[in-house]
């Protein structure tokens, strides 16, 4: 089956009507979506929104109720040893094996892709280098850190150099440093041509890696758009202020929105970080509604740390459209966890 062409361009995945049940709990209601060729495409939702039941069915590993999906041209549900062939997966739990070397990992890896084991040998060191793994190949996965198991899993996944890659939260609980290496890993793997769809928690890395994104919500795709269309949906600037340990957050919630309401419509609700003393409403008036602002800020005798304009940010956006932010719903998949 060709790959099917759109306005975008050639399309590497295909998803159309997709639907899957667990019991009574509706985890897919009829999601469509597409990944051009060479593009990352960010996946976002809340926990629950359906976002790794559609990995698993895009990678073989669970069949839906209904509807059509393609990877690389190819037919997921006729053709899936087919569709192994051309992909990579990393999951959001590294799949190496803790008792192994990095360099036996990869070459078994190699192995069950049939490579022969002089090929096996040679690809992993190859992966060892372009990971920055070298260093650390005979050492037993007990001694990596998170950063370097990931990064190893990651090179795992590009063992035969698949098409199209699929990345289930990859960088959850990295430390900044180790996300910083992994982007910059995803995008050379782009650069190279590859095909990427990602699900990711953290909306930073999102904004700098999605090509597209699709956000899903309840089994439903509920917006699409690059990041930048989906911000410039939400309007115009927002109001931060931070304000000193011990203010009523509840009177300078008040009076931000007062403050917002008296220079245009407020579009959505103040945003409180109560751990950072800080607050954030749409402001309509941007620039020239800054002065007043700070006059009823001092009026009403809130003691600021700081204030700034800012543009809308993804997590506006996701706060807009699941009523959680996404820092709450990293929160909450912590908490599930332990």
């Amino acid at each position: 089956m060709s790959i099917r062409q759109d306005g975008r361009g050639e399309a590497a995945v295909i998803v159309e009507g997709l639907e899957k049940s667990f019991g009574s709990t509706r985890a897919l209601d009829g999601i469509d979506f597409q990944v051009k060729r060479g593009t990352v495409l960010g996946l976002l939702g809340p926990n629950g929104a359906g976002k790794t039941t559609a990995v698993r069915i895009l990678t073989t590993l669970l069949k839906p109720d209904a509807g059509r999906v393609e990877v690389a041209g190819i037919d997921v549900l006729a053709h899936p040893d087919q569709v192994r062939a051309n992909i990579g997966l990393t999951g959001q739990n590294a799949a190496v094996d803790e008792i192994l070397t990095g360099h036996e990992n990869l070459v078994m890896f190699g192995q069950l892709y049939r490579l022969s084991l002089r090929s096996a040998k040679q690809r992993a060191d190859e992966l060892l280098e372009r990971f920055d793994l070298s260093v650390a190949a005979n050492r037993t996965l007990k001694t990596y850190s998170g950063g370097m198991r990931r990064r190893l899993d990651l090179a795992a996944s590009l063992i035969v150099s698949p098409p199209v890659i699929f990345l289930d939260e990859p960088t959850t609980g990295l430390d900044p440093r180790s996300r910083n290496g992994m982007w910059e890993v995803i995008q050379d793997l782009v650069d190279d041509g590859t095909t990427v769809l990602l699900t990711t928690q953290y909306l930073e890395e999102a904004d700098r890696l999605a090509d597209n994104i699709v956000v899903v919500d309840h089994g439903r795709v509920i917006a699409e758009g690059t990041a930048d269309q989906l911000k410039s949906q939400l309007g115009g600037e927002r109001l931060a202020i931070s304000v000193s340990s011990g203010t009523d957050l509840s009177l300078a919630e008040r009076t931000l929105l007062e403050i917002a309401g008296s220079t245009g419509k407020v579009d959505g609700e103040v945003q409180i970080d109560a751990d950072a003393n800080q607050l954030t409403v749409p402001f309509a008036a941007g620039g020239r509604g800054l002065p007043d602002a700070l006059r009823r800020l001092d009026a009403a005798g809130l003691e600021l740390t700081d204030i700034a304009l800012r543009r809308p940010t993804l997590d506006d956006v996701f706060l807009t459209l699941t009523g959680r932010t996404a820092e709450q719903e990293a929160d909450a998949s912590t908490e599930h966890a332990a």
